[in-house]
């Protein structure tokens, strides 16, 4: 099985504000039918208070994000998923409740994890 990073970048969601209710308990619900199916790893939304940091090797450390980075500032979910086709019905079903696309991306296969 693989695991699946299904995101979308925060200007992606434009909802009403008075809809945000309704659509936070949409996603929660496919998230919560997810740990029920035993494919949830992890899933959350990115803190915008909070400013992304660089760190360097050395340790070194500066503010904000790299300048060829994507901007990363929505939400997000990883699924371990049996198939490129069922990642696609978990993505399907997270656009839906979320009324906004996602982003589907596969982690490569890591023989040590």
């Amino acid at each position: 099985m693989s695991k699946y990073l299904i995101s979308f970048p925060a200007a992606a969601m434009v909802v009403p504000a008075e809809e945000l209710p309704a659509v936070a308990e949409a996603a929660h619900a496919v998230i919560r039918e997810a740990k029920a199916a035993g494919v949830y790893v992890f899933a959350g939304g990115i803190d915008a208070a909070v400013a992304p940091l660089r760190v360097a090797g050395d340790g070194s450390v500066r503010e904000g994000a790299g300048t060829t980075s994507p901007t990363l500032d929505g939400g997000f979910a990883v699924l371990e998923l049996p198939s490129r086709e069922a990642a696609l019905t978990w993505a399907a079903r997270l656009a839906a409740a979320c009324r906004c696309e996602q982003e589907l991306r596969v982690f490569m296969f890591d023989p040590e994890s």
